[in-house]
């Protein structure tokens, strides 16, 4: 069995589901009971790389994309010294079929954006809708259980000006902290289900092919559950160093100003500082690392843990492109949520109601609870919002790398453009 776990009856021993997943050259709805698709093929699959019409024995010549046939007297058509300039790179969909850089990197998500606008963000709004109207749902089971007890709160602080009591207080934080934590899971199951749409559709715009809403939504549900284990396991082994780095500075934040110049080890908080800082690195480097895994999840069928480790053999020698390309498709995507959260704001979405304030300088416990549930309320909202931008565009960079790297290390170009030349069935 090869590096990528490829079964030859079509089974994946992660239980990632089965082989061969995706945009075949048999089938457009990325069904290839064969396992024989283009991207699970060569040394980690079931065909070499170099086969197919760009390949060593197709009509370009000896390489996958050099050379014209050679004249009766040496290199090119034209005889003696005669040179025949290679072909460009075929590019039956968003990218050429070569390794890229980074305009064609940015530039192939972008196109992805465009021309798969439907399946992409119609998927992705179907999803965070059906996330929010979850939410909502939660916001009112629980209102309709502690709904008595916030109106108290609410008379007691506002008709009678004095603080409520604690009894009527703890049912209200326990009921929000479970929205809270329900909404934050469905939030997870939601951004799974984006991210293992991204590769689904990716992996159609390279070639070329037509992708559908419900093609990709059926795939990207099936790949979903390992999406997610692979962003559990992932942020599992980053979250010790981003614990002692977060646990470190605030330590050393707090002891600098509870103790001041009467601190009883002043060099514990320089040291503290040194600590933290050197484990964020740590934490970058490994999130890099497994930064291909849900590419590799959803295209190559595989489970968590075989991901993980396929993304590490791929992210190998290319640490810092990797890290720089992703780190500016995730700044390009803040940028423009913010952007966008910050127009919202201008039309007055947010009411000033809501502002702390408008509460005055001792406000009492129940208009503190109004202004948090308020804030939690739409901070979630908006949080969903945002999820459609800083999400999928940095997943079609980090899936369009993947790809990258599969044809500089595997030399997977010439089988995609093989692929890509065969008409769907």
């Amino acid at each position: 069995m090869g590096q990528d776990g490829n079964d030859p009856q079509g089974n994946d021993p992660q239980g990632g589901g089965r082989q061969g997943d995706g945009p075949w050259p048999n089938s457009p709805e990325g069904d290839d009971p064969q396992g024989s698709g283009p991207y699970n093929s060569g040394p980690h699959g079931g065909s070499p790389y170099g086969s197919g019409p760009h390949g060593p024995n197709g009509p370009y010549g000896n390489g996958p994309y050099g050379g014209g046939p050679s004249g009766p007297h040496g290199g090119g058509p034209y005889g003696w010294g005669g040179w025949t300039p290679p072909p460009p790179p075929p590019r039956p969909g968003v990218i050429p079929l070569a390794p890229l850089g980074l305009g064609d990197i940015l530039g192939g998500a972008f196109a992805t954006m465009g021309r798969y606008a439907k399946p992409l963000f119609g998927l992705t709004a179907l999803v965070y809708g059906a996330a929010l109207v979850a939410v909502a749902a939660a916001l009112a089971v629980a209102y309709g259980t502690v709904g008595e007890r916030l109106h108290r709160v609410i008379d007691t602080a506002t008709a009678y000006d004095i603080d409520p009591a604690w009894e009527d207080i703890r049912p209200l934080l326990i009921a929000f902290g479970c929205v809270w934590v329900f909404g934050m899971l469905t939030l997870l199951a939601a951004n799974a289900l984006v991210l293992a749409a991204c590769p689904a559709i990716v992996q159609n715009a390279v070639l070329g092919r037509p992708a559908t809403l419900g093609a990709t939504a059926r795939r990207a549900a099936v790949r979903a559950p390992a999406v997610l284990g692979t962003a559990a396991l992932s942020w599992l082994i980053a979250l010790v160093p981003l614990v002692l780095f977060v646990g470190g500075f605030t330590a050393a934040v707090a002891s600098f100003a509870t103790w001041g110049d009467y601190a009883p080890a002043p060099w514990l908080i320089p040291l503290g500082l040194l600590g933290a800082l050197a484990c964020a690195p740590l934490a970058i480097w490994l999130w890099v690392r497994f930064s291909l895994a849900p590419a590799v999840a959803v295209i190559e069928s595989h489970g968590p843990v075989a991901a993980l480790r396929r993304s590490t053999a791929l992210v190998r020698t290319a640490w810092w492109r990797i890290f720089g390309i992703s780190l500016l498709a995730s700044v390009m995507a803040g940028v423009a949520a913010l952007v966008i959260q910050q127009v919202v704001n201008s039309l007055g979405v947010f009411p000033a109601a809501l502002d702390p304030t408008t509460t005055g300088s001792d406000p009492g416990a129940g208009e503190v609870l109004i202004v948090v549930a308020g804030y939690l309320l739409l901070a979630t909202l908006a949080q969903f919002i945002s999820q459609i931008i800083s999400t999928t565009f940095p997943q079609l960079v980090l899936t369009l790398l993947y790809v990258d790297q599969r044809i500089r290390k595997e030399n997977l170009a010439p089988t995609l453009a093989a692929a890509a030349a065969r008409p769907p069935v």
